[in-house]
């Protein structure tokens, strides 16, 4: 078997009911889409679901794979701790993912884990997700790094070889949002390179144009104030 589709999910979450308390609303074509993906990734019936996400452990030259056997957790940062996302960990799978990129001389494992539970990066992706599934899937958690777009696109390539190698049907899930400044009366305001990241990467995603997006300029995106380029990348790779 192989990673047999791939997608990129935003995680607002707002985007939940319970949460949104009716301001979901305002985003319905999104969470649309968002069910209609997710409907799409249970049909495949994959054996495990990969998530990158900017909101796992993060390190500057390190990718923390979560370890252990199952994680849950809460949106008590978002006023919500009623709901609850349990996930069990494919530990195999990320022990075969380590092996792979130590021989590879990629910097990834188990070490510096900060927060066992699970991030909202990664809990949103699985809110629309399980409901969907006919059997239940484990799951393996990424963290993003400071390194450059070759590496995670390395990392991608070494998620497909182990999914391969191990003989599982794989969906994996790049979660991440756009440019955090499109609008003056936003929480982070305007930039001028906002509107154009945003542009860039839905059309490089669009046309699976993935050396566009792996060449996209840092002062772009650092001046769009996005999170989910690095997980793209990733996401390319495999």
């Amino acid at each position: 078997m192989a990673v047999v589709a791939a997608m990129a999910v935003p995680h607002p979450p707002i985007i939940l009911p319970e949460i949104g308390r009716g301001e979901e609303k305002k985003i319905a074509r999104t969470t649309a889409a968002y069910r209609e993906v997710m409907r799409r990734a249970a049909a495949l019936e994959p054996d495990t679901v990969v998530i990158t996400s900017p909101h796992a452990t993060m390190y500057g030259d390190y990718f923390h794979i979560a370890p252990g056997k199952e994680a849950v957790g809460d949106f008590s940062a978002f006023r919500c701790p009623e709901v609850k996302i349990e996930a069990e960990y494919d530990d195999v799978f990320s022990k075969a993912l380590a092996d792979a990129c130590a021989e590879d001389d990629l910097p990834a494992g188990f070490l510096g884990e900060r927060e066992p539970a699970l991030d909202h990066g990664t809990m949103i992706p699985l809110y629309f997700l399980q409901p969907e599934l006919k059997k239940p899937v484990k799951v393996v958690r990424i963290g993003l790094s400071g390194l450059g777009a070759d590496v995670h696109y390395r990392l991608g390539t070494k998620i497909a070889e182990t999914a391969e190698k191990l003989g599982r049907r794989v969906v994996f899930i790049a979660s991440g949002d756009l440019s955090h400044k499109l609008k003056a009366d936003g929480p982070y305001g305007f930039a001028k390179e906002g509107p154009v990241f945003d542009e860039a990467v839905t059309r490089d995603l669009g046309a699976a144009d993935f050396l566009s997006l792996l060449t996209i300029s840092s002062d772009l995106a650092e001046g769009a104030a996005e999170c989910g380029l690095r997980s793209f990348w990733i996401m390319a790779g495999a």
